[in-house]
């Protein structure tokens, strides 16, 4: 018998944060007395799916918990395949502030914005 020793491919980090994204929610988990970003995603909006953030003082039991940037960020279990590599940032302009997320897996996004095509990350 042969034992073989492939090399895995390197596994993308679930989810990062930027440098505005992690000051801002730092700021935000500070004042709210909580300690972790949650983030996932929902059926709804014209193109399927929407985006989530909320703000937990405990993980639920099946979510993913990553730290970057200083933030611990807690992982809707459901939407690990469709956040995989995914970039939050937080964008201010003019007439407003938003968190943005660059991901891998979007696919399209409705005209106004709010909602997003996903398809799940394949291996």
């Amino acid at each position: 018998m042969t034992t073989s020793t492939r090399t895995r491919r390197p596994r993308p980090k679930l989810v990062t944060l930027t440098d505005a994204a992690a000051a801002r929610v730092s700021e935000i988990l500070s004042e709210r007395g909580e300690g972790y970003l949650r983030v996932g995603v929902t059926n709804g909006g014209c193109a399927g799916m929407e985006y989530l953030m909320d703000y937990v003082s405990e993980p639920a039991k099946f979510d993913e918990v990553v730290e970057d940037n200083g933030v611990q960020i807690v992982v809707d279990a459901k939407a690990v395949l469709f956040i995989l590599g995914s970039v939050v940032d937080y964008e201010v302009d003019v007439m407003s502030s938003k968190f943005t997320f660059k991901n891998p897996n979007q696919t399209d996004a409705c005209g106004c914005g709010e909602s997003v095509t996903i398809v799940p990350a394949a291996f």
